[in-house]
């Protein structure tokens, strides 16, 4: 055989007689072909469907990797037929072939000829038979040598960590900066608590700081009473120097007494810790020194991390967001290299006893409490390298570390809880979820569930069905926007609900479908506190996903919830959208299985976002008076909650999504294919609409660190061709 081939995640092969025949169930399915070093030069494609048209994109690797710029779209169709030139031999390996933008079913097959004429005289023959009318696109000689021709070499090859970070170095390289940051101050203590420490992670430590070149900081190793004769013997006789400082502490009290013991002999302005098998980033300093040039009115800043081994050779990398406090009450992800205000750090209490192995977590929630988002800041730089070798405390003893962790969050948010806080396990067990009220809770808010729908009978019986009978929720009432349904079993539904239930009521008005339109009547025929937009598509799972989004309006800024949605076959639709992808915007992780982490198990626990789907999206009225209608001129059917979000993200409210309100959506099964006709004009139309509104090409999404790429669902890691600046999450 010539070629193998490699299928998307949401594409599944089903019976058709013998026939290559797939489904896809997501918006980017692809089939990537890949050539052996021999083989028969002509390749041809067929590819067809049976309802309604598809729009495929076929990529070229030119030897840079599948790019936009190398692919080729087509208008849509039902058939085609695409021919091309491989060669016999070449560096030519791969070809992806994109059949369709959104999920439809289609037939797929590739042929291999040893000539162009005997390729012509295939497609002849299939094009008399079963694919009359068939587009044919010749797609030429491709490339034969795309790729570069491989050289030996006795090198360690680079990992994409290491590739990404050093590239990071080579710029903040070639950055000046004064030597004297800040004249002759001492603006910059950092705190290592030292126990038992091998003397060769303890000179890695201090080779990297004298490497850093910056003055006006201190280094300040505390021992914490080490018994090590080595260790004890490094901190006695190492000449170091004269800004290292060793506190010796007379008796073992932990690593919390250790370090608030170095921060009383502390000088600096600011303060910092490390682990004293961790070390500094090339340029570290500099960066972290022009950051607080930059904003000097910040509070906090945080950086990036290199994840090395005990060699410190890099293994991966920590990129985080802009500063999240619902993600950061479900995990640590600000962890290291965090740089505190001395004085405020003091006035907190420092590290406090009592929560070993989330101990840093604990004073990190007490510092920021108070603090404006808008004066934390994120360096999107790795700075810190953490030697990660399963030794620290919270990884030998998990169980005592993760319960800390739970006491020091009861702590942080106690005064915010109406009924009761608790604080429990996450989808990973070691994360947090928090409840602000019980389960048992009465009083809670009238929502107004707010439902465009017409005819779809099977989707508006199983949506009014799973909302009234299956959904825990005591104070609901549902509308369902018709924009004019005829099939008989509707209207019948929409009576018997009517009569039956005093809670329901459903508007139908004749008129061309406006998603956007739709939701404003309801909106202003709704009485409810707060307003739920809901797909007629929207299957329900727990029977509690309405008081999880409820629950998430308790953190104090949140405007919108979104929740997770999932296709039918248990794969990720929905996991929050990231403005900026793809030029516009897109949901990150599409197709990953459900329960599916993604960095740092972001997935796992609650997020802030920029912007969640319409298809079940809470929005408090207080949200909803300061952010006016929906914009029906401008985003009628596509981008509306995309716009929505993003105006309520640029007047101050977060939106948050959670993984604890968990639904199936059957994706636009009612309304089919913007890719056809006055629907695909208007696709366009809304999509200049976003760009020209509200800059999507540029958009800096914080919820997405900018190491990542925007050009797919799943981002990877992108190098930086110019450093990043300091970030908070508000513009």
């Amino acid at each position: 055989m010539a070629f193998s081939f490699k299928v998307s995640a949401d594409v599944q092969a089903v019976p058709s007689g013998g026939e290559h025949a797939w489904q896809s169930t997501g918006d980017d399915p692809f089939f990537d072909l890949r050539f052996t070093n021999f083989r028969e030069p002509v390749i041809v494609i067929h590819l067809r469907t049976e309802t309604g048209l598809l729009d495929p994109k076929i990529y070229i690797d030119r030897g840079a990797g599948y790019r936009e710029k190398d692919a080729v779209s087509f208008e849509p169709g039902a058939s085609f037929v695409f021919l091309a030139d491989v060669g016999r031999s070449g560096l030519l390996r791969h070809l992806r072939v994109d059949p369709a933008s959104f999920p439809c079913r289609f037939h797929l097959s590739f042929e291999f000829h040893p000539d162009r004429a005997t390729a012509e005289a295939a497609i002849s023959v299939r094009l008399a038979s079963d694919m009359v009318g068939a587009a044919r696109q010749d797609l030429g000689k491709l490339p034969r040598f795309a790729l570069p021709v491989p050289k030996l070499t006795f090198r360690r090859n680079r990992s994409d960590a290491q590739k990404y970070a050093d590239a990071h170095y080579e710029l903040a390289g070639r950055e000046s900066f004064p030597l004297r940051p800040f004249a002759d101050e001492t603006w910059l203590s950092i705190i290592v608590p030292v126990y038992n420490a091998p003397p060769r992670y303890l000179n890695d430590l201090v080779r990297s700081f004298r490497q850093q070149h910056v003055a006006g900081v201190e280094l300040i190793l505390s021992d914490d009473a080490s018994p090590s004769d080595e260790t004890r013997h490094w901190l006695a006789s190492t000449k170091r120097p004269k800004n290292v400082h060793v506190v010796r502490n007379e008796r073992n009290g932990g690593i919390g007494k250790a370090t608030n013991a170095g921060l009383v002999t502390a000088k600096g302005t600011w303060v910092t810790f490390l682990d004293h098998d961790d070390v500094f980033a090339p340029h570290a300093l500099k960066m972290i020194a022009r950051a607080f040039h930059q904003h000097p009115d910040m509070m906090f800043l945080y950086t990036d991390e290199l994840v090395v081994d005990d060699k410190l050779h890099p293994k991966g990398l920590l990129l985080k967001p802009a500063y999240d406090p619902v993600l950061l009450s479900g995990v640590n992800y600000i962890n290291h290299f965090s740089v505190y205000r001395r004085d405020r750090l003091v006035s907190v209490g420092a590290l406090r006893e009592g929560f070993d192995g989330s101990q840093d977590y604990d004073m990190l929630l007490r510092y920021l409490k108070g603090v404006p988002d808008r004066q934390v800041f994120h360096l999107p730089y790795p700075a810190y390298w953490w030697r990660r070798n399963g030794q620290t405390y919270s990884r030998r003893f998990l169980d005592s570390a993760t319960d800390a962790a739970r006491r020091a969050l009861r702590d942080r948010y106690a005064a915010s809880a109406e009924d009761g806080l608790s604080v429990g396990p996450a989808l990973t067990e070691t994360l947090h979820r928090l409840q602000f009220t019980q389960p048992e809770t009465v009083g809670l808010p009238e929502l107004s569930v707010i439902v465009p729908s017409k005819d779809s009978f099977e989707l508006i019986e199983r949506v009014l069905r799973d909302l009234f009978e299956k959904t825990d929720y005591p104070n609901l009432e549902v509308i369902v926007v018709d924009n004019g349904s005829t099939d008989p079993r509707v209207l019948a539904l929409y009576d018997r609900y009517q009569k039956d239930r005093p809670g329901f009521q459903a508007l139908v008005t004749e008129e061309k479908f406006n998603f956007a339109r739709s939701i404003n009547r309801g909106m202003q025929a709704a009485t409810g506190e707060h307003f739920l937009v809901l797909n007629n598509d929207i299957e329900v799972i727990d029977g509690a996903w309405l008081r999880e989004m409820v629950d998430c309006l308790h953190y104090g800024d949140v405007g919108i919830v979104g929740a997770k949605l999932l296709y039918p076959n248990d794969k990720i639709q929905h996991a929050g959208v990231i403005a900026g992808f793809g030029g516009l915007a897109g949901h990150w992780y599409l197709n990953k299985p459900k329960d599916f982490g993604g960095p740092m198990n972001r997935l796992h626990v609650r997020n802030s976002m920029t912007c969640v789907t319409g298809a079940a999206m809470l929005i408090s009225k207080a949200c909803a008076n300061a952010i006016g209608p929906w914009d029906e001129e401008n985003f009628a059917v596509a981008y509306n909650d995309v716009d929505y979000c993003l105006r309520a993200y640029k007047a101050g409210f977060r939106s948050v999504w959670t993984p604890f309100a968990c639904l199936y959506h059957h994706e636009s099964v009612s309304r089919g294919s913007d890719m056809i006709g006055e629907r695909k004009r208007r696709f366009e139309r809304e999509k200049d609409n976003l760009r020209r509104i509200h800059a999507t090409t540029v958009f800096d999404d914080p919820a997405l660190n900018p190491g990542y790429e925007k050009r797919h669902s799943t981002p990877s890691l992108e190098a930086p061709r110019l450093l990043a600046k300091p970030r908070t999450w508000w513009p």
